[in-house]
């Protein structure tokens, strides 16, 4: 197995997943973090690394590449599967180039199928998003299923009555999850929750999709069954366990810790709250033209990073994803090409 985006949360929880298992670690890539990537090379041996040509003088590996010659090596790799742990878009040409080689697809890189689900053959992917791999978990074990919900947590501002002068730095302090900056943010402005409903009408088709917020993070997913009948995953919030469900599907060893269900004291759902996130507005829209999805999620990644270098505040993000909308929704997207072209163009027109 080959894992993009080793150094990252889900990076990291992959290889303490398959530590004692027999599956064996061909290669690791990164961005910047050429210290812990020497500690996994050290500990997993993998046959080859891939990062940033900046830190390739400092990588401690005999074969080390730049990590855009990843397309010239991809053939000769021999994992059966890869795992796509990549941030953002810049994860799609490993998604794309893993279908290409008829690769099975692991996929932590929700953006890969919000912008370019179209063209790509979902059969062959294992999601490893927590509310994604529970989805899959419940869909294996129920009959008859018409509606299935996925659960956010409300992220760091699901308590404030108003988040309109709240910084980066405060959103930044999930109180359920440990993960990178990008998807923290998507977190605190349900930006996330979006784009999962998008990977949900990918993976799972005909099903109709909802979500809810739920602060605990205990419950991950709910199933509706035509005879009216829900089923629910619980579990503690540890993404090992997530991993594992992708990975091997249910297997009998514990990934994470037993959920105690008489300490569990308050569980509630709530609507999500268009005011408070207005970003989650435009799911009706979204889901009904998928296409949209190139487009909401360019602008949201410029002002993601704008918001995370306090240039902009928490409802600017929103704003601009609604100028990039008005400028492009016409646009058409015919082919693979489209994509790239047209989330350029949109970078552009935000960053102009």
């Amino acid at each position: 197995m080959s894992i993009f985006g080793s150094t990252g949360t889900i990076g990291v929880n992959t290889l303490k997943v398959l530590k004692n298992s027999d599956i064996q670690i061909e290669c690791l890539a990164v961005n910047k973090n050429y210290e812990l990537l020497n500690e996994q090379i050290q500990e997993y041996k993998p046959k080859l690394v891939f990062a940033n040509k900046d830190i390739l003088h400092l990588i401690k590996h005999k074969e080390a590449y730049d990590i855009n010659e990843l397309e010239r090596h991809f053939a000769s790799l021999k994992s059966d599967g890869i795992v796509n742990a990549i941030v953002a878009f810049a994860g799609l040409k490993l998604s794309l180039l893993t279908q290409k080689y008829n690769k099975k697809l692991y996929l932590a890189n929700k953006e890969s199928l919000l912008v370019a689900g179209k063209f790509l053959d979902t059969s062959k992917i294992s999601p490893i998003d927590s509310e994604h791999s529970a989805l899959a978990a419940l869909l294996r074990s129920v009959a008859y299923p018409k509606k299935i919900t996925i659960t956010a947590s409300g992220g760091t501002f699901f308590k404030q009555e108003d988040c309109k002068n709240l910084k980066a730095k405060d959103a930044l302090k999930h109180p359920n999850w440990q993960m990178g900056a990008k998807i923290t943010i998507d977190s605190a402005t349900m930006a996330n929750k979006l784009f999962e409903l998008v990977e949900a009408k990918h993976l799972y088709k005909d099903l109709e999709l909802d979500a809810l917020i739920e602060p605990s993070s205990l419950i991950h997913a709910f199933c509706e069954c035509k005879n009216n009948s829900i089923t629910a995953y619980f579990s503690v919030p540890d993404m090992k366990l997530s991993i594992a469900n992708a990975l091997f599907k249910e297997d009998s060893k514990a990934h994470c810790n037993a959920l105690d269900l008489l300490k569990i004291k308050n569980l509630s759902l709530y609507e999500i709250d268009e005011k408070k996130y207005p970003i989650y507005s435009l799911k009706n829209e979204l889901l009904k033209n998928l296409d949209l999805g190139v487009i909401i999620n360019a602008a949201n990644e410029v002002y993601v990073e704008k918001y995370l270098k306090d240039e902009c505040g928490y409802y600017d993000i929103y704003y601009a994803i609604m100028k990039a909308l008005d400028k492009f929704c016409t646009c058409k997207i015919d082919t693979i090409e489209d994509v790239f072209t047209i989330d350029n163009k949109v970078r552009g027109f935000l960053n102009g």
